[in-house]
């Protein structure tokens, strides 16, 4: 785990945890196999990694927002691709710690708190598109909520912020189900939380989700330079992508 920046006495108040894995091939975007390769899967998901990095640097930048960036990283921050990360985006390393991701997420909330943040947000890698106002829009709703939400098409949560530890939010839930965004705001208000929610988003995890970011991605290139969302080098892996999956039609 690595220590806190050294040019900085003290903390902001504010984390942006990133919660990614390392590309590695058959254990990312597994879903999206075997109609894309394992090596595939694992090069769009360093992407999505890359991206968030990216975008997340930009929305901190463009709104002047107090925040320290946290990449949780599985299987381990000693990996090489954390490390390079780390070097290159000026962000700190932890750890995820659990057996599923609700208690994952829990620890990475646990340790921060502990360690004096007093706002955090925690977002995934498979929205490469998220707008950069939906980052300053959920880390500013931490002043006047007590959790916040970004709903997922698929029922799950894209992002998810709060004040102080709930662990409660992040037991019994079933994962990797369209029920956990719904499940998740039962237990908010169970427990009294004033919770701000995002627009709902779309993520990337079957292949049909793919082809509706291939097909975003393809409208985003019509769009003049300075206003397209995705980076350069995910709408060229996509483009790669689209042409092997028409190939690969039966």
């Amino acid at each position: 785990m690595s220590a806190q920046p050294s040019d900085r006495k003290q903390p902001a108040s504010a984390a942006l945890v990133i919660f990614a894995k390392a590309p590695i091939p058959g254990q990312v975007k597994t879903r999206l196999c075997p109609a894309l390769t394992e090596d595939e899967a694992a090069t769009l998901h360093g992407s999505f990694v890359l991206d968030t990095l990216e975008r997340t640097k930009a929305a901190a930048a463009k709104f002047k927002l107090s925040i320290d960036r946290v990449l949780a990283c599985a299987p381990s921050s000693t990996h090489v691709f954390f490390r390079i990360m780390e070097a290159r985006h000026g962000v700190t390393l932890l750890d995820q710690e659990g057996e599923d991701l609700g208690a994952r997420m829990r620890q990475a909330f646990d340790c921060l708190f502990a360690r004096g943040y007093q706002r955090i947000c925690l977002v995934g890698t498979d929205v490469p598109s998220l707008p950069l106002t939906h980052y300053r829009d959920a880390v500013e709703s931490l002043t006047r909520h007590d959790l916040v939400l970004g709903p997922a098409k698929d029922g799950g949560y894209y992002l998810i912020g709060m004040t102080r530890p709930h662990p409660k939010l992040f037991t019994n839930i079933p994962w990797s189900t369209d029920q956990v965004m719904t499940l998740t705001e039962q237990k908010a208000a169970a427990e009294g939380l004033k919770t701000a929610l995002l627009p709902v988003w779309n993520d990337v995890d079957t292949v049909e989700d793919l082809q509706g970011l291939i097909d975003d991605c393809a409208a985003d290139k019509k769009r003049p330079k300075q206003e397209r969302v995705y980076s350069t080098r995910t709408a060229g892996t996509l483009e790669l992508l689209a042409k092997r999956l028409r190939t690969r039609q039966p």
